[in-house]
């Protein structure tokens, strides 16, 4: 992690899983796609089977990016980092954060993520969001 040796971690999770809906139903509709004109036989086999192919990249592609994408806490700063090949990260200082801001849609609220906006950086699809901002407003002070 970007963590300094004198840091402690105080927090760190994936995004919520909402992040997948969207790709995952992509996928499905394109595996589906896929799986009727197999059905159909020759010569729509030829283009069936490279759709199931894509929705399943498609699929792997998203749960991949879900899974090397995390929010970390520190008693530093807080920071998003992502990537595998070429890790990358965003954060702010602690003591830097002017405003601490939360916003949950509705739906936010009933599946439990939101967005916490640490000044500069904003945290989308936060999975637990009030947690995460009584804890960084916590460390701020």
């Amino acid at each position: 992690m970007l963590a300094a040796p004198d840091e402690e971690v105080c927090h760190e999770a994936r995004r919520h899983g909402i992040v997948l809906a969207r790709p995952l139903a992509r996928a499905v509709l394109l595996a589906l796609a896929g799986g009727l004109l197999v059905a159909l036989g020759w010569p729509y086999t030829a283009l069936g089977a490279p759709l199931v192919a894509v929705g399943a990249l498609v699929s792997l592609r998203a749960v991949w990016r879900w899974e090397r994408t995390r929010l970390v806490v520190t008693t530093e700063k807080v920071f998003v980092v992502h990537g595998t090949l070429r890790r990358r990260a965003s954060a702010v200082r602690l003591r830097s954060i002017q405003s601490l801001d939360l916003e949950q849609p509705l739906l936010g609220r009933l599946l439990g993520y939101g967005t916490v906006v640490a000044g500069p950086l904003e945290l989308d699809h936060v999975a637990g969001p009030r947690e995460v901002f009584r804890l960084v407003e916590r460390l701020c002070a």
